[in-house]
């Protein structure tokens, strides 16, 4: 039976627009806080297009994906060996650490529908089953990495308007200011899956995989709807 593509992926599709609309309401709302702190200053307005394209917003964003990719990168990894009694966003506690090639579906023990790599074994097996973690550690090093120079240029930007010297990147990548920010967003994220791995042991939310089923006991953990 086919389904309507809008239905089949109406997860990715929702969180998708919702990051486009977020997005630019960042944008907008950006270049308006930010020349009105142009007025104040008795410095000229710039247009949207020149605030988007600036440090300040690039610094802005990049330093909110790198967390976000962060936050799922070490979730992705620690729960292979970590678990959490009770938790649905835990494995059971018996199935920690890694798991075989059977219960994987790996090489011959691959079904008809398995992808191809899941099936070649070798070097691109390894590398599939790893893919995931690898993708999303690469994106929160490229974002960390963005973060750094366009928080290093902003933050010139601001030290030669004051006439001051602006250092070096290698400076800014120890200065309080960048770690500062930095820190601010990773506990943020560390809070928010703390909350996620607790809360889910003693609440529910009927219907959701990310929750028990609403009669499940508390310590079931690995159980979801």
């Amino acid at each position: 039976m086919k389904h309507n593509p809008l239905l089949t992926n109406g997860l990715s599709i929702a969180f998708g627009l919702l990051f486009l609309l977020s997005l630019a309401g960042q944008a907008f709302s950006g270049v308006a806080y930010f020349n009105e702190e142009q007025i104040a200053s008795g410095l000229v307005e710039i247009s949207f297009w020149q605030y988007v394209t600036s440090s300040s917003f690039a610094v802005d964003v990049s330093e909110n994906w790198q967390s976000e990719y962060l936050q799922f990168l070490l979730f992705i990894v620690l729960t292979v060996w970590l678990v959490q009694k009770g938790s649905p966003e835990s494995k059971k506690i018996e199935k920690r650490g890694v798991q075989s090639d059977e219960e994987e579906f790996i090489g011959q023990f691959s079904k008809e529908e398995s992808p191809k790599w899941a099936k070649v074994g070798g070097f691109r097996t390894a590398l599939f089953s790893t893919s995931l973690g690898l993708v999303m550690g690469t994106v929160f090093v490229l974002s960390w990495l963005a973060q750094s120079v366009t928080g290093y240029s902003a933050h010139a930007e601001q030290q030669l308007a004051s006439l001051q010297d602006p250092g070096t990147w290698q400076e800014y990548l120890v200065s309080p200011e960048f770690w500062n920010r930095t820190l601010q967003n990773w506990q943020s994220e560390f809070l928010a899956v703390w909350s996620m791995v607790i809360l889910s042991v003693y609440l529910r939310q009927r219907s959701s995989p990310e929750s028990k089923p609403v009669g499940e006991a508390h310590d079931a953990t690995g159980a979801s709807n």
